[in-house]
């Protein structure tokens, strides 16, 4: 009987293999919905890994189950294995083809990094707002402009801090204040980071994206959200006994809802709404109570004051 050659084995497993893994690699549904413009390079990266890896694994675990029966001790035979010591060509193939790999997946990571604007922070340190710039004149670390945003301000800018343990987030421009993130969709956001206290991680699993809050080291993350809804924000960086609750979202809205959102937020932290919340009724004159209302009920200070004292 005629031995079948060792390429045609090899052609038949690499048959097998190939389409197995390349199905796993690309419908694992390991990782949550992808939520931003940054997303699809990264959840590529990680399938073309996975493909990768489910590859070596069936090939390794294979060749192990394979060599289990085929080099079987038979029985009666009690007699020593071959003596086998080196073998130059398997040698060089079992170090060229992980260095092959090693060098390929590095060389597409930075591409994917250069594309999620790992490569362009601090290079408009104009757009950070007047409280980050306090801290820095430009943040070097982070996420900042990719190649198609390149030497283009960020549509939305907003400032966000860690503290123990909450996430603030402050929009310069029209000075609202607010525990959670909100963002219209399809705008390119860029979130100022800073903390007061110490190392915190502001992570959007939905965005694929992660960047440290350092104190006294301002730092930046870029982003386009691409998909409305509510995503949670999670502290990533283990920063003291609460680090678990430290959590808020992200909204990202349509233009027309976050228009309606902006205006009704800005409406409520006007000046002198604060002013009319903070001061106790209670404290105040008849005459000071109804003070706001008197030139819209047609009434004179000298009137007021006559209908205060007859009563």
């Amino acid at each position: 009987m005629q031995k079948v050659p060792v390429s045609l084995w090899t052609l038949l497993a690499g048959m097998i293999i190939a389409p197995i893994s390349i199905w796993v690699g690309q419908n694992h549904h390991l990782l949550p919905e992808a939520a931003s413009q940054q997303a699809p390079l990264v959840d590529g990266f990680f399938d073309i890994m996975l493909t990768i890896a489910i590859a070596l694994f069936l090939v390794v675990e294979g060749t192990i189950l394979l060599f289990l029966v085929i080099y079987r001790r038979r029985k009666g035979d009690n007699t020593d294995g071959i003596p086998i010591e080196g073998n130059l060509s398997l040698e060089i193939f079992w170090t060229a083809i992980p260095t092959v790999i090693v060098i390929a997946l590095g060389i597409y990571s930075v591409d994917v990094y250069n594309q999620m604007g790992g490569f362009g922070v601090g290079s408009h340190p104009h757009q950070m707002s007047a409280s980050a710039m306090n801290v820095s004149q430009t943040a070097n670390i982070g996420i900042g402009e990719n190649p198609q945003t390149k030497n283009k301000p960020a549509d939305l800018v907003v400032d966000v801090k860690g503290i123990q343990f909450a996430w603030l987030f402050n929009y310069p421009v029209s000075g609202i204040s607010a525990g959670e993130l909100h963002v219209p969709v399809g705008t390119d956001v860029q979130l100022n980071l800073s903390a007061d206290d110490v190392i915190h991680s502001f992570w959007v699993p939905q965005f694929r994206l992660k960047q440290d809050a350092i104190p006294g080291v301002p730092t930046q993350l870029r982003f386009t959200a691409t998909k409305p809804g509510t995503y949670p924000i999670v502290c990533a960086e283990l920063c003291g006994g609460y680090h678990g609750s430290m959590r808020s979202q992200v909204i990202v809205h349509e233009q027309q809802d976050y228009d309606a959102w902006m205006s009704e937020n800005q409406l409520a932290q006007k000046q002198d709404m604060n002013h009319a919340v903070a001061v106790n009724s209670e404290n105040l004159s008849p005459s000071e109570f109804l003070d706001p209302y008197l030139q819209n009920l047609q009434v004179t200070p000298a009137t007021l004051e006559s209908l205060v004292m007859s009563h």
